[in-house]
């Protein structure tokens, strides 16, 4: 494992270990934190525009980045060290001692509709008693709030996302579900997120967006990326319906 203080001139330890022959990780953190995203976004964009030979891609989560690269290509390179890690390594602390090129770019906000409760959202109750609370009460807070997208993992397009009021943390079922379906809106722990397409899940279900969150036919196939600002908005049957054939 190798370790430097102070990317970008900042206090915060990096670490970088080896994930894979093809692959390293730098852990930023250990909390999910708005600045540390800022920190990770800012990263990757320097390490984008600044590649080495070899690399193929790069993937941001909450606390980490990982590094994806072509072992032979590294080995070939003229970067220090003897190992393929050591040359990763060696150029990810040089983009770390660069000057902090932060983005210029506000943040997509995204509007996501939701009918909430039903059949749609057969966990709502559940949430609302845990945290003794009103069905009515959880949708108010819950479209209270602006979320942070913090990662897109799991499967494609489905969006982890902060910044959720405390009041609604409810823990990931014991059971997961064999199918959720697709739009489904849940909460998880302190994270709300939203089920892209029909995949089994544990995550307490609230509601439903009638909006297509990760289409292969679209030139950006998820609707939501790493660091949008997401609202929800609470919407009836009727409006429901008329999304989706809008949708369709």
């Amino acid at each position: 494992m190798n370790e430097r203080v102070g990317p970008f001139g900042t206090n915060i330890p990096i670490k970088i270990y080896g994930l894979s022959e093809k692959s390293v990780t730098i852990t930023f953190g250990t909390s999910i934190e708005n600045d540390l995203l800022d920190l990770i976004t800012d990263f990757n964009r320097v390490l984008l525009r600044n590649p080495f030979s070899g690399l193929i891609t790069t993937v941001p989560a909450y606390t980490t980045l990982t590094v994806f690269f072509d072992p032979l290509t590294v080995m070939l390179s003229d970067l220090p060290g003897v190992s393929g890690f050591e040359k990763v390594s060696a150029h990810l602390n040089q983009i770390a001692q660069t000057e902090r090129e932060k983005s210029k770019t506000t943040a997509n906000e995204v509007l996501i509709p939701v009918y909430y409760g039903g059949d749609f959202g057969r966990d709502l109750l559940t949430v609302a008693r845990t945290n003794n609370l009103s069905e009515a009460e959880v949708i108010d807070i819950h479209t209270a709030g602006q979320y942070t997208v913090f990662m897109i993992g799991f499967v494609p397009g489905f969006a982890y996302m902060g910044g959720m009021d405390t009041r609604l943390s409810t823990p990931r079922k014991a059971v997961p579900n064999a199918k959720i379906p697709a739009g489904s809106v849940g909460i998880a722990g302190n994270q709300t997120g939203i089920y892209p397409m029909e995949t089994p899940g544990g995550w307490q279900i609230i509601g439903k967006t009638p909006l297509k969150m990760f289409d292969v036919n679209r030139s950006q196939p998820s609707l939501l990326q790493g660091g949008d600002k997401v609202t929800f908005k609470a919407i009836d049957l009727n409006e429901f319906n008329a999304y989706v054939e809008i949708c369709v």
